[in-house]
């Protein structure tokens, strides 16, 4: 990516995404921050949020560090969308001089380093005023794409910032994205040796009560898997939801339920698809890899797991696509 002074006609991608913890000692101040956030889960009155936080963080951190410790000691989220990043620029700067970009791509975070803040911050002091924020969650909540962007809002509310913004809220069923999820899909198939596995669409739960107010995810989620349909050639599919905390009613059913219902009918093969996720995080490499792989083989099925998009080449083509599109 490039890093110099820029000309004020350079237009800065923001790119969004919940971050995680770099090290064993970063854990505790991420939960912290997570729960902190009211608009994921509202504990108790607001003035008792950050307490609580503060108690949940202390009481689960050693746990949460030992799913770390499985997967490497920290999260690969943020190395995972810098590499995004650079995908990105190269793909929307192909043909510009390079002293002369047309855009420069910057990671913000929700929770961990690099904050949003930080995003920003470096952007505009290369001179950027103009940019887009493209949030890496397809599918828009408030508890995910509206927090970041509240956030994102929050900071440049800044009266020392001079800078236009605009927001690309979700692409469920964005043709490249599917394109890309498909071929991993269809890879993900073929390991099964002939074999027509049961497709368990895996999704971040949510509270219910987002839902029943208004909150578009489940909706946007099931376009997703109706604009992939065509192409899972008659494989029986199902939705379910994992990655709950918290003392809320979560969206039903979850992942460990539905695999025991699928293992009560017989079933033996699963491919799950972590539909909600771009890239790969503790939730696809421990709970999904680590966690359900050993629940589903104690009740006798082969769970496997479809690659994370992560820098597909297609999927790199899809987020080049939304830039163009909110251009125009």
């Amino acid at each position: 990516m490039w890093t110099g002074r820029m000309d004020m006609d350079t237009i800065g991608i923001l790119l969004l995404n919940l971050g995680g913890p770099d090290s064993p000692e970063a854990v505790r101040p991420f939960l912290y921050n997570l729960f902190s956030d009211r608009l994921i889960i509202k504990l108790g009155p607001a003035f008792m949020q950050k307490p609580l936080a503060a108690l949940i963080a202390a009481t689960r951190a050693k746990k949460s560090r030992s799913m770390y410790a499985q997967i490497g000691g920290s999260s690969p989220l943020v190395p995972i969308t810098t590499a995004q990043a650079e995908a990105l620029s190269i793909s929307l700067n192909e043909g510009h001089p390079k002293d002369k970009p047309a855009f420069s791509v910057f990671t913000g975070m929700r929770y961990w380093r690099p904050y949003i803040e930080d995003a920003v911050n470096a952007a505009y002091d290369t001179g950027i005023r103009e940019f887009i924020a493209l949030s890496l969650y397809p599918h828009y909540s408030l508890a995910t794409t509206g927090s970041s962007f509240a956030e994102l809002q929050r900071v440049l509310s800044d009266k020392k910032y001079a800078a236009q913004c605009r927001y690309i809220r979700s692409w469920p069923d964005n043709p490249l994205y599917i394109e890309a999820l498909t071929a991993l899909i269809n890879e993900g198939i073929a390991e099964f040796n002939g074999h027509r596995p049961h497709i368990l669409f895996s999704a971040h739960a949510l509270p219910e009560y987002f839902i029943t107010q208004g909150d578009p995810y489940v909706t946007e989620i099931n376009q997703t898997i109706d604009a992939l349909r065509p192409a899972l050639n008659g494989c029986e599919i199902h939705l379910s939801y994992q990655s709950r905390s918290g003392p809320v009613k979560w969206l039903e059913p979850s992942t460990e339920s539905t695999i025991v219902r699928l293992s009560d009918s017989g079933i033996k093969d699963i491919l799950v698809v972590p539909i909600s996720f771009v890239s790969d995080h503790i939730e696809t490499l421990y709970e999904i890899d680590i966690f359900y792989r050993d629940f589903a083989s104690k009740r006798g099925i082969i769970l496997k797991r479809v690659k994370s998009l992560n820098t597909h080449p297609v999927f790199i083509k899809a987020l080049k696509t939304l830039i163009h599109e909110a251009i125009k």
